[in-house]
């Protein structure tokens, strides 16, 4: 990769107590790309994007927006800087209808007298926004705008959290396992989501447990194993065993950035907890 990284991260060091999630862990984000972030529980992924958006203040190390260094200290911080979140949880209000929901926290309030007065937002504009925002990510599967969300499937829900964080990210889209949770179809409709994210300009980071979602999707993973950065790879250069050799420590990249098999009967068993956890 020769551009600069859309988001950086530094020898990013995040202690909690006696507990270091993050040590010394460095990340690059490129324009145009789904970069997929995996590891095992206690790896530091979660620390990581907590620092990259906002929730979380590093500290040690620094964060990079298009090469300049950002000092969140809120995700309201991050956001204003054009990154959105798309949480597993969703964060979305389910008694809201779906335009709503898209603009909650940033309703736009009718600019004639009634609007000035009485701060009456504008619905109008919210439903036309609402829906082209929709449309322009192939969400066609809801008619009325104006649905309240907790009559959605949960695939549907997803794609309105998706289409909220398009709508207003300028720099980049983090989603935290966004596919959790889904049935297979639902599944496969979100996924087609984030590709279209990427493809609208807008670069992802993909937290996932899902291997073979992780590799269907991303353009290169990022390792992370007991706080630190082990290796990125592509789905082209390495297998999803291979993958999670890694990210089990069962394989080691040399300086050159070759596989060195740590021990052969661990990545036996790596790749078939690979198989076995992708469905959870």
């Amino acid at each position: 990769m020769t551009a600069t990284p859309v988001m950086e991260a530094r020898s990013l060091v995040k202690r909690y107590g006696h507990v270091v999630a993050l040590d010394g862990t460095d990340f690059e984000l490129y324009p145009g790309e789904i970069l997929a972030v995996i590891g095992d529980n206690g790896a530091g992924k979660s620390s990581l994007i907590k620092c990259l958006s906002g929730a979380t203040v590093p500290d040690e190390g620094e964060v990079l927006l298009d090469g300049d260094p950002v000092h969140f200290k809120t995700p309201l911080e991050a956001r204003n800087a054009g990154i959105e979140t798309v949480y597993q949880n969703l964060a979305v209000s389910p008694a809201l209808d779906i335009a709503t929901n898209l603009f909650l926290g940033r309703e736009p309030r009718r600019t004639d007298l009634v609007g000035r007065l009485f701060r009456k937002l504008d619905k109008k504009k919210m439903r036309g926004e609402a829906r082209r925002h929709m449309n322009e990510l192939g969400i066609l599967t809801i008619q009325n705008i104006g649905q309240q969300v907790e009559t959605l499937s949960g695939g549907q829900r997803q794609g309105v959290a998706v289409a909220r964080a398009a709508a207003f990210a300028r720099h980049v889209v983090i989603m935290d396992e966004p596919t959790a949770a889904l049935g297979v179809k639902e599944s496969a409709k979100v996924l087609e989501l984030i590709v279209r994210v990427r493809d609208n300009g807008l670069p992802v980071i993909l937290i996932s447990h899902n291997m073979p979602h992780v590799f269907e999707v991303a353009d290169r993973i990022h390792i992370q194993r007991l706080g630190r950065r082990v290796a990125v790879v592509t789905p082209k250069t390495h297998s999803m065993n291979d993958a999670v050799a890694i990210m089990t420590g069962a394989t080691q990249l040399d300086a050159a950035g070759h596989d060195q098999v740590v021990n052969d009967a661990s990545r036996r068993q790596a790749g078939q907890d690979a198989f076995r956890g992708a469905g959870e």
